[in-house]
């Protein structure tokens, strides 16, 4: 695993001093790094923060153990660029749970198509005011039915691809996780599949913003593609002119029924871009459950609810 971080310089034996400008710092002891992953095996399995200093790093890390938040030393200015770890992420997750807060993470891309900011294989994520942008995906997680993931004040931008003869990737695409929380986040300029994909059984999106106009060859906003039940409410969404699948803006049950859908679907906002000439739904369901659908402003070209 150590190859992947030497890029031709040796490791150091010793920590940098934070003073000295070390990009990586563990704030709990004041110890500096001049690699991520070196602040990661410092934390260990305990609990721990990395701040990470302004600028352009190219640089990732594998978190096997503890509990760690990984923050930007000023909101927005530093940024994991194109460099990831086991052919995966740029931060890859299996400890016993992760905040992210601050950061950006952009061209991340590896040879299956799966190239993410994140890439959660167990334990609880939070993740807060962080952009994901021109990668494969934003965040891609496997399965763990007691943990949760929570996304805040987040954006995500140019992402997703359905291309090559390989499984498409998503801007948002969680597997058979406890739940997944929204919040307060943006959604835009897709690349392919879906915006939101998602396998958990219960489900909260509210308050973000679904924008496909400036999208291309785009699927789904919110694929819930095995059921789920929550709420998904006070959302906008835009349905672009360049869909692969333009046949609903929501999808419930598309590849199965896993869990039951007890959903509401309330208060939201749902139109089309210029130039959108075809018929779409706002909600589509194939679980046959009974979903409440009330109190949504929907635009021309758009029916409410379309059961499949």
């Amino acid at each position: 695993m150590k190859k992947l971080f030497l890029a031709g310089i040796a490791l150091l034996a010793a920590p940098l001093s934070a003073q000295g400008g070390a990009p990586f710092v563990v704030v709990e002891t004041g110890q500096g790094f001049a690699r991520l992953q070196q602040a990661v095996d410092a934390v260990g399995d305990r609990d721990g923060t990395i701040r990470i200093a302004p600028g352009r790093h190219r640089d990732c890390a594998v978190q096997t153990a503890g509990r760690i938040a990984f923050v930007a030393a000023q909101p927005g200015t530093a940024v994991l660029d194109g460099a990831p770890c086991e052919g995966k992420a740029a931060l890859v997750l299996r400890g016993r749970g992760a905040r992210v807060e601050g950061l950006t993470f952009q061209n991340l891309r590896v040879p299956d198509g799966n190239g993410a900011g994140i890439r959660l294989e167990k334990g609880n994520l939070h993740v807060l005011e962080t952009l994901f942008r021109n990668s494969e995906e934003g965040i891609l997680s496997g399965d763990d039915l007691g943990s949760e993931i929570r996304i805040e004040r987040s954006t995500f931008s140019g992402l997703g691809r359905c291309d090559r003869g390989l499984s498409c990737a998503h801007s948002l695409y969680i597997g058979n996780y406890g739940t997944l929380r929204v919040i307060r986040s943006r959604f835009e300029k897709g690349t392919g599949g879906h915006y939101v994909k998602t396998r958990t059984p219960k489900v909260e999106i509210v308050d973000s913003s679904f924008d496909d106009s400036g999208g291309r060859t785009t699927n789904y906003m919110i694929d819930l593609s095995n059921g789920g039940s929550g709420t998904i409410a006070r959302n906008s969404f835009v349905q672009g002119r360049d869909k692969e699948n333009y046949s609903a803006l929501i999808m419930v049950a598309a590849e199965g029924v896993w869990h039951p859908s007890r959903l509401t679907i309330t208060g939201n906002q749902a139109s089309v871009a210029p130039g959108f000439d075809k018929q779409t739904s706002f909600v589509a369901d194939a679980s046959g459950d009974a979903i409440r659908i009330a109190g949504n402003k929907v635009g021309a070209r758009i029916k409410e609810f379309e059961r499949r």
